[in-house]
C-alpha cells in the first residue's frame, strides 16, 4: 500500500501524563525517542501510576509533560511538568516527589526506570463494586526491559480509524488525543478499521521498518476527560464496542483501537512521510 502517509506524532515523556505533537522523531528500538521515560510510582505498592484507574488516580490526564529541550539519543534533558492547577515543576528538581505527591495525595516517586516486573492498576466499569473491579496488570510485555510502556514500544493509528468511530457515534467526540498513539496514519480515503489487516505485516517509512503485532485493545482511558474533551463512558459502548478483534498476545477476541510494533530498523521518520505496508 502506497497512498498512506504520516499524519503527526506523539510523545509521552512521563506516563500516563499529556505529551506532545511531534513533525519528526527519531525511532528507536525503545519507540519515539524520548517517550514514556519517566513514571510515577506509588510508593504504596510499588505499581506505576496510571490513569487507567481514575477513582484513585481521577485528575492525572490533567498533568502535562514536555521536555526542556530536544532530546538526543543517549542524552535526555529534563521534563517540565505542569501541574493539574497550572504550577510548572521539573523532573531535576530535588523536591520533585515531594511536590508530585502533595499534588496527587498519595506518596509518589518519579522515576526512569520500571521495575524488574512493572505492574499497573487497571479499572473495569463492568465489574464496578465486584471484587474484580481493580485488577494488578503487568505492563511492558513486548517491550524492552525497564521501559513503562503498556505491552510494546509503538502505538500506531488511523486516520480511518477515528473517522469510522465518528460514525458510530456521531455524539461523540472521538479525536487522538483519546487513544494516545505515537504515529498517525493518514490513510487518505480508505474505510474503516484498516490497521486490522496490518497485523503480522512489516511498515516501511524510508529507512524505518516496524512490525505490527498485535491490535491495540482498550480499556476506560479513551473515555476520560482530558483538556476540552469531556468523560463520556459512550465513546467505549457506542464505537471502541465495535470493533472486536482477536489480539493474539492475549488469546482472545478484545475491542481493539489501532496496533501496536516493534521497531525492525531504527531511524528518523517524519510528518508526510510515506508508509508502505509490506
Amino acid at each position: 500500500m502506497t497512498d498512506s502517509t504520516i499524519a503527526t506524532l506523539w510523545r509521552y515523556p512521563v506516563k500516563s501524563m499529556m505529551g506532545e505533537e511531534l513533525n519528526a522523531s527519531e525511532i528507536t528500538i525503545n519507540g519515539v525517542l524520548g517517550d514514556r521515560v519517566f513514571a510515577c510510582i506509588d510508593n504504596e505498592n510499588g505499581n506505576v501510576v496510571s490513569a487507567k484507574n481514575p477513582k484513585k488516580w481521577p485528575d492525572f490526564f490533567a498533568y502535562r509533560a514536555a521536555f526542556c529541550e530536544a532530546p538526543q539519543a543517549g542524552s535526555l534533558p529534563p521534563v517540565w511538568i505542569t501541574l493539574a492547577d497550572g504550577t510548572v515543576v521539573r523532573s531535576d528538581d530535588a523536591n520533585i516527589n515531594e511536590v508530585l505527591s502533595a499534588a496527587l495525595a498519595r506518596s509518589v516517586s518519579l522515576k526512569n526506570l520500571a521495575p524488574e516486573k512493572p505492574n499497573l492498576e487497571q479499572y473495569w466499569p463492568e465489574y464496578e463494586g465486584d471484587s474484580n473491579e481493580i485488577s494488578n496488570e503487568a505492563i511492558a510485555g513486548d517491550a524492552p526491559s525497564g521501559t513503562f510502556f503498556d505491552y510494546a514500544a509503538l502505538h500506531i493509528i488511523t486516520t480511518s480509524s477515528i473517522e469510522k468511530l465518528q460514525s458510530l457515534y456521531p455524539e461523540g467526540r472521538f479525536e487522538m488525543r483519546r487513544f494516545r498513539p505515537n504515529i498517525v496514519v493518514d490513510t487518505q480515503g480508505q474505510s474503516g478499521f484498516v490497521e486490522n489487516d496490518w497485523v503480522g505485516k512489516t511498515i516501511r517509512i524510508g529507512d524505518v521498518r516496524l512490525q505490527i503485532t498485535d491490535p491495540c485493545p482498550r480499556c476506560v482511558m479513551p473515555t476520560l476527560a482530558q483538556g476540552d474533551l469531556p468523560n463520556d463512558p459512550a465513546i467505549f459502548k457506542n464505537g471502541i464496542m465495535h470493533n472486536k478483534v482477536l489480539v493474539p498476545f492475549a488469546g482472545k477476541a478484545l475491542p481493539s483501537i489501532g496496533v501496536y510494533a516493534k521497531v525492525l530498523t531504527p531511524g528518523v521518520i517524519r510528518r508526510g512521510a510515506e508508509i508502505i505496508i509490506e
